[in-house]
């Protein structure tokens, strides 16, 4: 994909308070506007940048429309400006773009060479393809989150200087003198070029000698002079100090931010805590009324013989409704029944009523008996459980239908 052409710078002088303000701006921006980037992840975009830009000011970050090969269209950070090489003892510049895509710091940015018009692209170039897309070993092999921006540009140098990716056109003038900045080496190869750097010129002149400036003694031009210097020197202050304060509110928000974030998902698990907790207690109510159906039932069906009876043996007063109740019934009151018996005998024992041999024959005897009504009555409790589980489950589908 080849880079659109970048929009019009939103930063004017490179100064790094006035750097850092802007990427405040653009990064802390909401709606429609804001950068596609994740929230958690922007002031590690902001702080790489930064980086970036006291580590090599020749790349100045601005926002700019990043148009993929499908026509989507995105606004982006990008880096723009040269990088520096050192190329047959030579310091060379070689403009290029780095442009942030959403999925930053995540994933490697994408790199462009940004050739202008008396440059082209070396055919064939091992980490620069016909378009200028550039593909080194720091892009394939990025590893979040300890890549970075700075990382990137000193390997974008060391590769650039092994190999330099541009070169000036070749002149087709038949002038025997060749154009300023192109040089050629003893092979008859083109070098890279050196992009021109253009000073701006003072505005007081250039202060050598000849007719560009002249020193006057007139006392309101020197008092003008002063009067700038000094309110030049004052904005600055006031400048530096502003953007101390908003990259500290910036700092303090992307704190809080962080916080609500953290209490967002403890709320969210303590709903879903109470969501579940909700469930357990409706099952529950569930399996309330339904035993409270089957007891109401039971006092219907009972009150009626109680009045009729009248006055009503205890050890009459229950009826076993089934086989599994009565087999548990005789093996509980076999059961209770031997341990009585085995405290009378340890009772015996210990006054002397009967030998010792006779009590060790009788509880080993009692014991075993006990054993068997025991087991039994596991297993019948066992059994007793499944048909109680089947019988719910049949009236549970019936209250689901109803």
């Amino acid at each position: 994909m080849a880079p659109p052409p970048p929009e019009a710078a939103i930063h004017s002088p490179s100064s790094p308070q006035y750097t850092q303000q802007f990427l405040s701006n653009v990064l802390s921006q909401r709606g429609p506007s804001s950068l596609p980037y994740s929230e958690d992840v922007k002031w590690l975009i902001r702080q790489h940048l930064v980086s970036l830009i006291d580590m090599c000011p020749s790349l100045q970050p601005r926002t700019a429309t990043f148009t993929y090969n499908d026509g989507r269209t995105v606004n982006l950070l990008q880096a723009n400006g040269t990088v520096p090489m050192v190329y047959l003892d030579a310091t060379y510049n070689i403009p290029v773009i780095i442009w942030l895509l959403e999925s930053y710091p995540r994933q490697s940015p994408l790199v462009f060479v940004n050739p202008t018009r008396h440059m082209v692209v070396k055919d064939s170039h091992p980490f620069v393809n016909s378009s200028g897309i550039v593909s080194i070993p720091y892009l394939t092999n990025w590893v979040y989150p300890s890549s970075n921006l700075v990382e990137l540009v000193r390997n974008l140098s060391n590769f650039f200087s092994r190999d330099p990716p541009l070169y000036t056109k070749r002149n087709p003038n038949p002038n025997p003198h060749p154009p300023p900045g192109t040089s050629f080496s003893n092979s008859g190869s083109t070098r890279p070029v050196i992009p021109p750097r253009v000073h701006p010129p003072s505005p007081y002149g250039s202060g050598s000698g000849g007719e560009v400036g002249r020193k006057t003694d007139d006392r309101s031009e020197v008092d003008k002079k002063n009067a700038i210097d000094e309110l030049m020197v004052k904005l600055h202050s006031d400048i530096e100090g502003l953007g101390k304060v908003r990259e500290a509110d910036m700092e303090g928000l992307f704190n809080a931010q962080g916080v609500l974030r953290r209490r967002e998902e403890e709320l969210r698990k303590g709903v879903k805590e109470m969501l579940d907790e909700k469930e357990g207690l409706e099952q529950q109510l569930q399996m309330v009324l339904m035993n409270t159906d089957v007891l109401e039932g039971w006092v219907r069906d009972n009150e009626t013989k109680v009045k009729k009876i009248g006055n009503v043996d205890v050890d009459e007063a229950f009826e076993l409704c089934d086989r599994l109740s009565k087999q548990m019934s005789d093996c509980t009151a076999s059961d209770l029944a031997m341990e009585d018996v085995i405290y009378s005998l340890d009772k015996a024992i210990q006054d002397g009523a009967i030998p010792f041999d006779q009590y060790l024959r009788n509880v080993r005897l009692l014991s075993r008996e006990q054993f068997i009504h025991r087991a039994t009555a596991s297993k019948v409790k066992a059994a007793q459980m499944q048909a109680q589980v089947s019988h719910m489950a049949s009236r549970l589908s019936q209250y689901a239908l109803s």
